[in-house]
């Protein structure tokens, strides 16, 4: 046999061996994508409540507070009143029993008064009135992405939105890993 011929045919056969050789491990320690496509990127939201005190000063009005509280004043100055116009009335003993019972009816008249006043008398003061409110504002959580992978299709919580696609190693997402945003 010709040399040149059998050397072609050795390196031939060296060469097909290490082509297939290749193709075969790489067949064999493929373990699947190396990407999973998002199907859904959505925010995970939460309110929070926060409370806080407001106050506010107002004007309040209530019945003042009251001095003489029998109305001891009123009655006085009634039965004094009265029993100055109870003798202008009449004269000799008629005088006595008109001015008893001007006095009598002055003082029920300025007890009466006297109380009507008091009811009425009334003072503003500024009261402190304080209640709680509630302010409300979002906090993001995090992503809840879909992704497809082998066919199926899987959830997953991650603190950042993937893009199009997540990186996979031996079969499994890496979620935490950027995948190319600009590649689908």
């Amino acid at each position: 046999m010709n040399k040149s011929l059998l050397t072609g045919l050795i390196g031939g056969a060296a060469a097909a061996t290490a082509i297939g050789g290749i193709a075969g491990y790489e067949v064999l320690h493929k373990s699947g994508p190396s990407y999973a496509e998002v199907i859904s990127v959505q925010e995970v939201d939460q309110n929070i409540r926060t409370p806080h005190r407001v106050c506010r000063d107002e004007a309040v009005s209530r019945q003042a507070p009251v001095q003489d509280t029998n109305r001891i004043a009123g009655t006085a100055v009634g039965a004094i009143l009265g029993g100055v116009l109870g003798n202008q009335i009449g004269n000799g003993s008629g005088r006595t029993i008109a001015t008893l019972a001007g006095a009598a009816a002055g003082g029920y008249a300025g007890n009466q008064v006297q109380e009507n006043m008091q009811k009425s008398d009334r003072q503003t003061v500024i009261e402190k009135n304080c209640r709680t409110e509630y302010s409300t504002e979002k906090k993001k959580l995090g992503y809840r992405v879909t992704y497809r992978l082998n066919g199926k299709n899987e959830t997953v919580n991650m603190d950042h939105d993937p893009g199009p696609r997540i990186p996979v190693k031996d079969g499994h997402i890496v979620p935490g890993s950027q995948g190319p945003a600009s590649q689908s």
